[in-house]
């Protein structure tokens, strides 16, 4: 696109920042914008935006270009779910394309008949509330082929859902539907997997409350609560929540519970029942990452790319199992 364009603004979809506060000034016409977390506060979408104005900006005239700007506040929580939703221009592309391929047969199955299966869409425009995006993001951090060992940490599958759409078409088109497939081997589990998801979600304040005495989960950053005459839901089965957790928390949690899979004979299965193992350890699961979120700066962003907290959970499943 060319930066010096008259309709450039018409063209271009602008620039999405986050901020901590913005405000403006009536009287001298001007607006403050303070960012005060790098993780959670910048550019969020129209860096390329960005990019072209800086090289072409010797060659605007004054006021003879316009870039639309959008500030939110108040999305800390939200900002990995917000980022991935409005980076999209060529996550859609491949997923879209997938779909007409054919390459999404494998997960189809699986969920066929589950109460969830038309919430699901899988290309642009499709209705539904779950994408198929976040479900490839789900079931990497499961995928023990790509990660056999406790070193190998599927951070991935938080920070970049995109890299999650590669690596699946990737293995369709080398394997298809044969055995040799991580996600066909995977099928036995995935609806457990799910499941799981779901009851971790559900279960979060509870889990919370086990370890530390008197502790209010609703109380801790990023963590949203329902304002009046409006109600949470979980992802999967659409149980009512008590309170939304950021996938910064949920995702490391569900991915310690790797620790559990195996595979047999071409398939992927547990090693022990997952859910027991979850009533078990559940609260230490949830005060550990809670406090490494504090460790963090209360910054559950952060949380859900740290290395060590997604290695210390795996390692809580992983010890509860062979003991």
């Amino acid at each position: 696109m060319d930066g010096t364009s008259a309709d450039f603004y018409l063209l271009n979809r602008g620039i999405l920042l986050s901020a901590k506060e913005c405000t403006y000034n009536n009287y001298s016409n001007e607006i403050t914008i303070v960012f005060d977390d790098m993780d959670v506060h910048g550019n969020v979408d129209g860096g390329h935006t960005y990019r072209i104005i800086m090289e072409n900006r010797d060659l605007l005239d004054s006021k003879q270009q316009f870039v639309k700007l959008e500030i939110v506040t108040g999305v800390e929580s939200i900002f990995q779910r917000l980022a991935s939703a409005r980076n999209t221009s060529v996550q859609v592309q491949d997923k879209s394309i997938a779909e007409l391929e054919g390459r999404f047969q494998i997960i189809k199955d699986i969920i066929n008949n589950q109460p969830y299966q038309a919430d699901i869409f899988f290309k642009e425009n499709d209705e539904g509330s779950i994408d198929v995006t976040e479900i490839l993001a789900i079931i990497n951090m499961f995928n023990i082929d790509r990660y056999p060992e406790k070193d190998d940490i599927p951070i991935i599958s938080y920070s970049s859902k995109k890299k999650c759409v590669d690596y699946y078409i990737a293995e369709h088109k080398k394997h298809g539907e044969s055995r040799q497939n991580p996600y066909v081997k995977m099928a036995p589990i995935l609806a457990d997997i799910f499941k799981l998801y779901d009851t971790i979600e559900t279960n979060m304040a509870t889990f919370y409350k086990q370890k530390v005495n008197g502790g209010r989960y609703g109380a801790v950053k990023g963590v949203s609560l329902p304002r009046q005459g409006q109600s949470f839901k979980s992802k999967f089965l659409n149980n009512d929540l008590d309170c939304m957790s950021p996938t910064g928390f949920l995702y490391p949690i569900l991915g310690a519970f790797r620790a559990l899979v195996d595979e047999k004979d071409g398939s992927y299965s547990w090693k022990q029942n997952p859910f027991a193992i979850l009533e078990k350890v559940g609260g230490d699961l949830v005060a550990t990452t809670v406090e490494r979120s504090r460790s963090l700066g209360n910054n559950p962003q952060s949380t859900g790319k740290d290395p060590g907290n997604w290695k210390t959970l795996y390692m809580t499943v992983l010890f509860e199992m062979i003991t």
